[in-house]
């Protein structure tokens, strides 16, 4: 970025933490009349300042030639950058660690335009499940359209599973891509990343080309869970959950290395798929709080979860703060999570119809779907969320009738227990 030259991440010996790069990061007041906060760049184009300026800017963005040294990609239409694109990005970027981040127009946008930038028919997909409702009929549906295989593995089940699913693949043809969604939703079943990087290595071996380990890290966000440092490829978020966080704003990021996004960006470019400027204003405004608000959220989930966890009336609690440490789930979370998050699952005793109650009568908690906002959230997933499963396999996958998902947000604690406490009594 043109613009992005003069930013301050060490102060006299101390590196700069992320929450505090999000006050100013990529931004320079100067160069926007004085503003404090970055504008709202809403324009569609943008002007050259010579005929030979516009060429070596295209030159760049269509891959026409390489790059100076520190050359940055030149702005010339929001379709391909955008200042507060670009901003949003860099910032996105310090969480993971990651050389570069791609911002989307929402949270599968990222991830239809990641996959179909590294398959191609005849292609294999071997993903776990659950998974988001939208990911499931993305590869139930639409990808074998396309002539795209997918092979599942359940999250949770152990690395066994995983092998005998990468095996099954390869008769099938070439594994492009290995997708996990971990923490899985809504069950939260983990999946362990160091197994798939060590999977996608060796299939590189025996098929020649690595297919990149693309995780899916919304429930736990970059906060808690550093996907790239366990060797996987590719991170995706709905930047709607937890970054966001204020149930205003849809859209979705992909963060890895600048070689492995580069296809992704190609991809985004001509499907245009990318985020708006303000939406990623937003995002802007949302990551400067995003450490405040999920410290809080979790340590209100930890309250909720344990009241939850000892009511006469609730059969199961599926928060990982409870995972016994001994277990092969617990090792696996001690291992690659910071924190237990503040989304989870539990079953109420009785069906459909008990779970309905509760969530009809709860006052406080909103009967919505989506999740990591600042108002806590509740929803039916097997009618809502996953309802376009099948139900023999939603049962399979553990997405139960009597199963509600939470999402707990930053309220006083006591008075969220109350409310569960005041619903749970109507069955």
């Amino acid at each position: 970025m043109t613009w992005i030259n003069r930013d301050i991440t060490e102060i006299d010996g101390q590196r700069l933490h992320p929450e505090t790069l999000m006050m100013g990061y990529g931004y320079f007041p100067g160069l926007s009349e004085g503003a404090v906060k970055c504008p709202i760049f809403q324009t569609s184009t943008f002007v050259f300042r010579s005929a030979g300026e516009g060429k070596r800017f295209f030159e760049v963005a269509y891959g026409l030639r390489e790059r100076e040294p520190h050359e940055a990609q030149g702005l010339i239409y929001s379709r391909l950058n955008n200042p507060n694109l670009e901003i949003l990005e860099g910032r996105l970027s310090i969480w993971d660690g990651a050389e570069r981040s791609l911002a989307f127009s929402s949270g599968m946008a990222a991830i239809s335009t990641c996959l179909f930038a590294y398959c191609r028919p005849g292609d294999v997909v071997v993903h776990s499940t659950p998974v988001y409702g939208g990911s499931d009929y993305l590869f139930e549906k639409v990808l074998p359209a396309f002539g795209i295989r997918t092979v599942s593995f359940a999250a949770g089940a152990g690395n066994a599973v995983l092998d005998a699913a990468v095996a099954e693949a390869r008769r099938h043809g070439r594994i492009a891509a290995i997708f996990v969604e971990t923490p899985a939703n809504p069950t939260n079943g983990l999946v362990d990343l160091a197994a798939l990087a060590a999977a996608a290595r060796s299939l590189e071996a025996t098929q020649a080309t690595r297919p990149p380990v693309v995780v899916d890290n919304t429930f736990l966000g970059p906060l808690w869970q550093k996907p790239l440092a366990h060797g996987c490829d590719i991170v995706v978020y709905s930047l709607t959950k937890y970054v966001g966080g204020h149930s205003d704003v849809v859209a979705g990021a992909c963060v890895g290395s600048s070689a492995v996004l580069e296809p992704v960006h190609v991809m985004r470019t001509i499907l245009g798929t990318m985020t708006d400027p303000h939406s990623a204003w937003l995002l802007m405004r949302s990551l400067e709080t995003l450490e405040l608000r999920c410290t809080r959220s979790i340590e209100n989930a930890r309250r909720v979860a344990e009241f939850l966890h000892d009511h006469p009336k609730v059969e199961r609690v599926s928060w990982l703060g409870f995972l016994d440490p001994a277990s092969e789930q617990g090792r696996l979370y001690a291992r690659q999570c910071l924190a237990p998050g503040a989304t989870f699952s539990f079953t109420v005793r009785g069906g459909e119809r008990e779970a309905f109650r509760v969530l009809d009568e709860l006052k406080l908690v909103k009967l919505a779907v989506s999740l990591g906002s600042t108002e806590s959230l509740a929803s039916h997933p097997a009618a809502m969320t996953h309802s376009d499963i099948e139900p023999a396999r939603r049962e399979e996958l553990g997405i139960t009738e009597n199963m509600i998902r939470v999402s707990i947000g930053i309220e006083h604690p006591d008075d969220l227990i109350a409310d569960f406490r005041q619903a749970l009594a109507t069955i």
